[in-house]
């Protein structure tokens, strides 16, 4: 049995989308963890603040669900063209961790996700890109949500099926 970390950037329409991904893991008989990047209340990521006041207790948190899952799915808006501010944020507080954040990304499954109000085929590059960059193993299919339409259960399924044959 595999577990997937499923990440929401937002609480709107892409958690909506993300325990849409949670219900499929788990009808597939595997386990499934969400986690609302907006939730964890992780400042934003400085320097300065790194040093002031250490990583935030969040992080930990964070880190030991997506270093125990098997497999990520990421649902997340674009912004601007962009990834939103929750989840470049998460991804930078991770990195913070030198000695070992590397091992953390090597190698795993990703497979990513959209629900935006205009294109998401910005996000969907920008995240896969960075994934790839940090060594991930992205899923070439990915989900668009676009315009309020909803994704075909099939399709989220399949991906599913994608991923999930990786881990």
């Amino acid at each position: 049995m595999a577990t997937v970390a499923v990440l929401a950037a937002t609480n709107d329409r892409n958690l909506a989308l993300a325990e849409r991904f949670v219900e499929s893991i788990r009808a597939a008989g595997h386990e499934a963890t969400l986690t609302q990047l907006s939730d964890l209340g992780m400042p934003v990521f400085t320097t300065e603040e790194s040093k002031a006041n250490g990583t935030p207790a969040s992080l930990d948190a964070l880190w030991d669900v997506m270093s125990s899952a098997d497999g990520w799915l990421v649902c997340a808006p674009e912004y601007n063209g962009a990834a939103p501010p929750t989840l470049v944020n998460a991804i930078t507080w991770l990195s913070t961790r030198w000695s070992d954040f590397r091992a953390l990304f090597n190698g795993r499954p990703v497979a990513l996700a959209t629900s935006s109000g205009g294109g998401g085929e910005y996000i969907i590059t920008a995240m896969r890109n960075q994934f790839l960059f940090l060594g991930c193993d992205v899923i070439g299919r990915s989900i668009i949500e676009k315009g309020g339409d909803s994704a075909k259960q099939e399709s989220i399924d399949h991906l599913v099926e994608r991923l999930l044959s990786r881990c």
